[in-house]
C-alpha cells in the first residue's frame, strides 16, 4: 500500500510557486501546488488531458477558458483538455492546491 502524509508534502519558495509530487504513475499525477502571495502557473493547456484544482488553503484566482473566479477552500475546477487554464494567488496568505491530471503528460 503506498501512503503519502500530505502535510509532508508541502514547499513554499520565494524564487516560484512550487509543484510536489504526492503520488505519480504513468497514467496520473497528483500534486501538491504551493504558491506564495504575487505568484502564478501561467495560462496553457493541454491538448489531451484533464486537471482538476482543489483549494486546501487560501484563495485561488483560476482561469478556465475565458473565465475567471476566485475559490477558497473546499472548491474544486475542472479545465477539460485544449481549454487554457492556469492559477494565481492574488492574496496576502499562502495558497496550497490539490492537483490531479489524467491521464499524465508523456504517460499512456
Amino acid at each position: 500500500m503506498e501512503i503519502s502524509k500530505l502535510a509532508d508534502r508541502i514547499r513554499f519558495s520565494e524564487e516560484k510557486m512550487q509543484k510536489v509530487p504526492i503520488f505519480e504513475t504513468d497514467k496520473l499525477f497528483f500534486d501538491h501546488y504551493c504558491l506564495l502571495p504575487g505568484q502564478f502557473q501561467k495560462v496553457h493547456s493541454h491538448a489531451g488531458e484533464d486537471k482538476i484544482y482543489l483549494v486546501l488553503e487560501g484563495d485561488a484566482t483560476i482561469t478556465i477558458g475565458e473565465e475567471e473566479k476566485t475559490l477558497g477552500p473546499g472548491h474544486a475546477v475542472i479545465a477539460r483538455a485544449g481549454i487554457d487554464h492556469g492559477v494565481r494567488n492574488d492574496g496576502e496568505d499562502k495558497l496550497l492546491l490539490l492537483v490531479t491530471m489524467a491521464p499524465r503528460p508523456g504517460g499512456k
